[in-house]
């Protein structure tokens, strides 16, 4: 069980841009120097009395004392401008953990992750958690973007792919150019398609609001209960 959400003051270690408009941050925890915390949670930065804004840990729980934030700053509002201004040595004040969307490895059920673009970033911290700590059953992903260069972690999930022969990876883009070697189609037709069967299935989808809904009408008209789908709206 995940520790109470708290202030938190950290340090930043480190900036990389993984795409044009995504951003990776390390924080360095100083207070407290660990941070406890389940795959898929999140942190909540002020950025005034009432505003906030969240970013999904891209990290897992086993490195407690330095944790990786990801971020779309494509948007350009007040959260994106602080995040592409982000620099090594900068401190940060955040509260923590927060959110319910993590996995429950007690569940016996044959999991499917989807993911909308930056959505996919609480599903990359469970994904990397469970075959970090030698989870063997069958899982599958299907990661839509836009375009390839919103796919900020493909080249990671092929290589799990490679890895663990049980992890099943489907990236899927809306417009592809003609060094794309996937598929190109929309994330419910995707998801529709590549789940023949919905029996001791449940579901983590993560994106945006119209995806998750479209995604778990795909699935409830297949037969799946829609409590058996969890998820994690970013827009």
């Amino acid at each position: 069980m995940a520790a109470k959400p708290r202030e938190c003051r950290a340090r930043v270690s480190a900036v990389r841009t993984l795409t044009p408009e995504i951003l990776e941050a390390d924080l360095e925890l100083q207070d407290p120097p660990a941070l406890e915390f389940e795959a898929g949670q999140w942190v909540s930065i002020p950025f005034g009395p009432k505003i906030v804004r969240a970013y999904s840990i891209a990290s897992t729980p086993r490195s407690p004392k330095r944790i990786t934030l990801c971020a779309d700053v494509a948007p350009g509002g007040i959260g994106s401008e602080w995040f592409r201004a982000l620099k090594p040595g900068d401190e940060v004040g955040f509260k923590g953990p927060l959110g319910g969307f993590v996995f429950t490895r007690a569940d016996r059920r044959r999991p499917l992750f989807v993911a909308e673009e930056i959505g996919i970033v609480p599903i990359r911290a469970i994904l990397a958690e469970l075959y970090e700590t030698g989870f063997g059953r069958p899982a599958t992903l299907i990661y839509w973007a836009r375009n390839p260069g919103w796919l900020a972690y493909d080249a990671e999930f092929r290589s799990l792919a490679r890895r663990f022969p049980a992890f099943s990876y489907h990236p899927v883009v809306g417009q592809a150019d003609r060094e794309w070697t996937g598929e190109q189609d929309g994330a419910p037709r995707a998801v529709d398609r590549l789940t023949p069967g919905v029996n001791g299935l449940v579901a983590y989808v993560s994106g945006g609001g119209e995806m998750i809904n479209r995604v778990r009408e795909v699935l409830v008209a297949k037969g799946l209960d829609r409590k058996s789908v969890k998820w994690e709206k970013f827009w």
